[in-house]
C-alpha cells in the first residue's frame, strides 16, 4: 500500500509528545514554577551550602550565645554560640538525604509489589493488599518508636564491636545508626500508598490491546511489566513522588523533634525546632528559622506536586 507524502506544512509542524505538552502546561503554572524554584534553591543549599557558609555547624562562640539575627549571624546563634544559619543549611542536607533515600526505597518497594498485585491478581493480589492494609493500620509514630527502641542499641553495640576489632573510625560515627534506622523505619511506613497507586494503574493497563499483543508475541512477563506496564503507570507516580518527598521531610523533622530520628549533634530541622521550642519566648529566632525553612520546603513540594498533576492529567484538573 502506497504511503501518502506529507505536505510541506505538515513537515514544518513541531513534533509534540506527552512529556513536551506536560512541560508546556507546567511552565504556565506560576505556583508550580515557584515551588520548583524553591526546591532548586534548597537542593543547591543542601549540595553546596556547607562549603559556602561562614561557620562550621559545630563551631561554638560562647561569647555570642543566643545572639539575635545580625549581619555576622543571619539567623542568630543558639545557646552554645553556634551559627543558626549554618545549622539550618546543614539541616537542609539532612532533610534532602533522608527524603530522597526514603522515597527511593519506598517507591521501589511500592512499584514492585503494586505491579505484581495488579498484573497477576488472585491470591498474590490478596496477600499484598492485606500486607498494605496492615502496614497502613499501624500508627506511624508507634512503629518508628518500636523500631528505634528495639534496634538502636544492638546496632550501636555491633558498630562498637567492629571498631574494636578493626580500629576503623567509620564505626565510631554513630550518626550512621540514626540514618539507617530513619531510612528503614520511614520506608517501611511510606511504601503502601505507592503500591496502591501502581496497582490501580496496572489493573487498567493490563487489559489494553498492546498488552494482549505483547503476550501473543510470546514476550515474558518480566519484559511486559518492565517495558509496557510500569512505564505507562509512571505519570501519576511522578506526582505522588513529588508529594512524597515533602512528606518525608516533614516526617523526618517530626521524628527528630520527638527524639526518635536524627539526634544531635547532627543538625536536623526537627531537633532544631525541638530545641527552639523550649526557649521561643525569649529567643524566637531559634524556632522561627528552622520552622520557616521547613514550611517553605513543604509548600514548594506541594505546589510542584499540584502543578505536575495538572500538567500530566489535564482532563482531571478541569
Amino acid at each position: 500500500m502506497a504511503t501518502i507524502p506529507m505536505t510541506p506544512a505538515e513537515l514544518d509542524e513541531p513534533k509534540t509528545s506527552l512529556w513536551r505538552d506536560a512541560w508546556y502546561r507546567l511552565v504556565r503554572n506560576k505556583l508550580a514554577i515557584f515551588g520548583l524554584f524553591v526546591i532548586i534553591v534548597l537542593a543547591f543549599a543542601a549540595a553546596f551550602g556547607p562549603y559556602l557558609t561562614p561557620y562550621d555547624f559545630l563551631s561554638q562562640d560562647l561569647d555570642a550565645r543566643n545572639a539575635a539575627p545580625s549581619w555576622a549571624h543571619l539567623f542568630g546563634t543558639d545557646d552554645l554560640g553556634r551559627d543558626v544559619f549554618s545549622r539550618v543549611i546543614y539541616g537542609t542536607r539532612t532533610a534532602f538525604v533522608v527524603a530522597i533515600v526514603v522515597t527511593a526505597i519506598a517507591v521501589t518497594i511500592g512499584v514492585a509489589l503494586g505491579a505484581m498485585a495488579g498484573f497477576f491478581g488472585g491470591w498474590l493480589d490478596r496477600i499484598i493488599m492485606w500486607l498494605t492494609d496492615v502496614t497502613m493500620s499501624v500508627p506511624n509514630l508507634l512503629l518508628v518508636v518500636v523500631i528505634n527502641a528495639s534496634l538502636k542499641a544492638p546496632l550501636a553495640a555491633w558498630m562498637e564491636a567492629q571498631y574494636m576489632a578493626t580500629l576503623n573510625p567509620f564505626f565510631r560515627e554513630t550518626i550512621w545508626v540514626d540514618f539507617i534506622l530513619v531510612f528503614g523505619s520511614m520506608a517501611l511506613i511510606s511504601w503502601p500508598p505507592y503500591a496502591r497507586l501502581v496497582r490501580a494503574q496496572v489493573l487498567s493497563i493490563r487489559s489494553r490491546p498492546y498488552i494482549t499483543a505483547a503476550r501473543a508475541l510470546g514476550l515474558t512477563t518480566r519484559i511486559i511489566l518492565m517495558r509496557y506496564v510500569v512505564p505507562n503507570a509512571v505519570g501519576p507516580l511522578i506526582v505522588s513522588v513529588s508529594a512524597g518527598l515533602g512528606t518525608a521531610m516533614v516526617l523526618e523533622s517530626a521524628f527528630s523533634f520527638l527524639g526518635v530520628g536524627v539526634n544531635p549533634p547532627t543538625p536536623s530541622w526537627g531537633n532544631m525546632i525541638s530545641d527552639g521550642l523550649r526557649v521561643w519566648q525569649h529567643y524566637p529566632h531559634l524556632l522561627a528559622a528552622p520552622a520557616a525553612v521547613l514550611g517553605l520546603a513543604t509548600v514548594g513540594f506541594s505546589f510542584l506536586g499540584d502543578g505536575l498533576n495538572d500538567a500530566l492529567n489535564p482532563r482531571g484538573s478541569k
